[in-house]
């Protein structure tokens, strides 16, 4: 085989790489959409639905128009510069990484995010960023459901998904980010720079947008909104499961040259030790949540999410006895962490914060406690309690809550945020579509002589959701 030859097949094995785990990536997009829209009232499916195919499409667009520029401009400033530079200079052919040996093309109108035969990986890399702020943002989706403004939501899901997170990985998911240059953080599966933003981002919007018509009484107490399809919900987080290995398969570096596999951060990896700690923490966070919620169906599938996240930050240095011990304790403490929110008088409908914000911070400060001192390169701060606690508090308080609270308010001054008392009772399908979900259900119970107005939910115990 000639030189030229080899360096083709090193080029095709690593775009196809990352080209097929974006690809698989989708399915995480495939299963929001079933496990929110299971989680709905039947009155509001479709807008639940059409919801999420918004947030992969307006996010897509505008990650392309400068969301990609943002991870390319921040990772210094404001502590070593300011965001304009070779990184994002149109006129520069890029800056090559001193650890990943990359040329960034930033800007949009870049030929390298055109067809091309010159440079197979950029736009391929921009595949796979694109996809995990789509993933971002679907975060805040679930949690904001039945009640939201379309137009709301469109421009919150920017905020988060193309700009906020977007932030936080040219920060803390970067070879040149301060979070790891100034403070050794590491964050492998991004627990905070990722969950944590997009977990916080959603309290912040949901205590501005208040709880669904009926979930509290008078008294403030909680009443159960019960999933018209938890089946589906359950189908869609396994549909997650999946997406998520490609998610962080995604996070490996592995390039035409390289001798191995490295992490973001120059240091050595395995695809082979994400298939066993992703699988150990998937079935350790399902036992740990089915336990604690005594046996609850909607924790204890969302408890194998739980585990994932609450490991992912070190997932490239645990070994697999600390990876069932963390995401045990993750999902454990994740349902009472969501009843907590519940008793705090604010209605997140999937339990968002509790899965990915509080998740999120455990996977990024168990780095500090567990893996403390774990080098990563000349001239970088070995890894430690405090340098987590840095990342983790920008990340979920300044990129997050902070964002999410302020945009959020904003619109809710401005009458934006919120859809009226009366769409709200008839269902979103019908204020926003003139169609129902399920046609078919008043049909069948004109049939059988039962009453087709819609019927509100009977409180129950139960699943709390």
């Amino acid at each position: 085989m000639t030189p030229e030859s080899q360096e083709f097949l090193a080029t095709f094995v690593s775009e196809s790489y990352y080209y097929w785990a974006s690809v698989f990536m989708i399915l995480i997009h495939v299963g929001f959409l079933a496990y929110e829209g299971g989680a709905s009232r039947a009155k509001n499916v479709l807008a639940t639905m059409v919801k999420n195919l918004l947030t992969l499409s307006i996010v897509g667009l505008t990650f392309f128009f400068f969301g990609w520029w943002v991870y390319n401009a921040f990772p210094l400033f404001p502590l070593q510069g300011g965001i304009v530079g070779p990184w994002t200079d149109p006129n520069s052919e890029g800056v090559v990484g001193e650890v990943l040996g990359l040329v960034q093309a930033s800007y949009p109108w870049s030929p390298a995010l055109g067809p091309n035969v010159a440079d197979n990986l950029t736009g391929v890399f921009w595949f796979a960023f694109s996809l995990f702020a789509m993933t971002t943002a679907s975060i805040l989706s679930g949690a904001v459901i039945e009640r939201i403004k379309v137009g709301a939501y469109a421009i919150l899901a920017v905020v988060l998904g193309s700009f906020t997170w977007v932030v936080a990985a040219a920060w803390g998911w970067n070879p040149y980010g301060w979070f790891l240059t100034q403070f050794g953080y590491h964050d492998f599966g991004c627990s905070a720079v990722l969950h944590g933003v997009a977990g916080f981002f959603a309290l912040g919007v949901l205590i501005n947008l208040g709880p669904r018509v009926g979930k509290f009484d008078a008294a403030g107490r909680p009443k159960a909104i019960l999933p018209h399809n938890l089946p589906l919900t359950m189908v869609g987080l396994m549909l997650i499961f999946v997406g998520f290995y490609a998610f962080l398969a995604a996070c490996v570096i592995y390039l035409p040259g390289q001798t191995g596999e490295i992490t973001i951060y120059g240091t050595p990896m395995t695809l082979a030790s994400i298939g066993v700690s992703t699988t150990l923490a998937l079935c350790s966070g399902i036992t740990g949540a089915y336990i604690s919620s005594k046996a609850d169906p909607f924790y204890t599938i969302s408890g194998g999410l739980a585990g994932i996240i609450s490991v992912g930050a070190g997932l490239d240095l645990y070994s697999p006895a600390i990876v069932i011990l963390i995401s045990f304790i993750g999902a454990y403490t994740m349902p009472f962490v969501g009843s907590a929110v519940e008793k705090a008088g604010i209605d997140d409908a999937v339990g968002a914060f509790a899965v990915h914000g509080y998740c999120g911070v455990i996977g990024a400060m168990a780095v500090g406690v567990m893996a403390t001192g774990y080098p990563q390169g000349d001239g970088i701060p070995l890894t430690g309690f405090l340098g987590q606690l840095v990342g983790t508090i920008v990340c979920t308080v300044i990129l997050g809550f902070i964002p999410g609270y302020g945009v959020s308010l904003v619109l809710k001054k401005l009458g934006m945020l919120r859809v009226s008392p009366e769409e709200e009772l008839s269902g979103l399908d019908l204020a926003e579509f003139g169609q129902e979900g399920y046609p078919e259900y008043p049909i069948v119970a004109a049939q059988n002589g039962r009453a087709t107005a819609p019927v509100a939910p009977v409180p129950q115990a139960g699943i709390q959701v």
